[in-house]
């Protein structure tokens, strides 16, 4: 197991390497520079001033050069410093944007596996029937539906008409003024239609990976045979079928991480929450280039280590990858 941990962090490490390389080029390659946003809107400006801006901003040296530099500062755990007025470090930036992100992703993900795991079981136990049919039919339109049409029509029912739910932030104005009770409930209404857009997509695909997983599974001789012990329907199903099921959910797993901030971008921005897809946004826009690294770079490593805890997990789930 040593052996195979020390394996794959070395193609952690040159994966990464690749990935932020590929990234710093091209982003360098899209339209316009930093320095835009400070020289456009000025009339009066210089040449001089907008070589003086860019050698200031390091932007006047080759870019394999500026790569080398972004790359040394980040062998040191630092993402540099961001181009905007501010001149904030960028793991400040990020570290307070993070943990919203996160948080959201993280509920969404648990809504996912609660109801699309049973939701992918029932269909595959009950193949053709009604609820099949009926369960496929939603399915089918959640994949269909752009989850940014799906938001405005959730904050024109629940926050426009209905006045039920707020349509945007994660506090009320009077946050300050409530109980403990109350903050924890003001912040669960702020999230529910941010929870549920971004799970709503997971849901549809989810369920039909586990329904497809678990109609070849329960085809198999062993489960034939479990049968034929006489064995009760839900232990086949909950108990020998299932964890081999799981397998293929488990890799989807590994493989949804980088949506923690990639599908974050449509929510934070529809719904104003200040998360890491909103600052990905308005980084990309101001083309700030060492914020955009920093969450790119995070990103990846995010969806690295969860490939890697996908493939330990796999050790969990069946036993005959944990003999091997």
């Amino acid at each position: 197991m040593f052996q195979y941990l020390a394996k794959r962090l070395i193609e952690i490490l040159i994966t990464l390497l690749g990935i932020t390389l590929l990234s710093f080029f091209i982003i360098h390659l899209a339209p316009g520079k930093p320095t835009d946003f400070l020289t456009e809107l000025n009339p009066k400006i210089t040449p001089e001033a907008r070589q003086k801006l860019e050698k200031y901003y390091g932007l006047d040296k080759p870019i394999i050069i500026q790569y080398l530099q972004w790359l040394k500062r980040v062998a040191k755990l630092d993402f540099g410093v961001s181009f905007s007025t501010d001149r904030r470090p960028v793991w400040e930036k990020i570290k307070e944007r993070l943990p919203i992100t996160i948080k959201i992703n993280l509920l969404s993900m648990f809504l996912i596996f609660v109801i699309a795991i049973p939701i992918g079981i029932t269909s595959a136990t009950r193949q053709y029937s009604l609820y099949d049919k009926i369960t496929t039919v939603i399915v089918f339109v959640g994949f269909a539906m752009p989850a940014f049409w799906l938001a405005i029509l959730l904050m024109m029912l629940f926050g426009v008409h209905l006045h039920w739910l707020p349509i945007s932030g994660l506090k009320s104005m009077n946050y300050d003024s409530l109980s403990t009770w109350g903050k924890i409930l003001d912040q669960a209404r702020h999230l529910v239609l941010p929870v549920f857009v971004a799970a709503f997509g997971g849901i549809a695909g989810i369920s039909r990976y586990m329904r497809s997983s678990m109609l070849e599974v329960i085809r198999q001789d062993y489960i034939t045979t479990a049968r034929a012990k006489g064995l009760p329907e839900s232990m086949v199903i909950y108990k020998h079928a299932l964890r081999n099921a799981l397998l293929p959910i488990v890799t989807i797993v590994g493989l949804s991480v980088p949506g923690i901030i990639g599908g974050s971008v449509i929510f934070e921005q529809i719904f104003s929450i200040p998360g890491m897809g909103q600052l990905l946004w308005d980084s990309v826009m101001r083309r700030d280039y060492p914020v955009v690294m920093g969450i790119l770079t995070i990103g990846a490593i995010l969806t690295l280590v969860g490939n890697l805890l996908a493939d330990l997990c796999y050790a969990l789930v069946d036993p005959r990858v944990r003999s091997s």
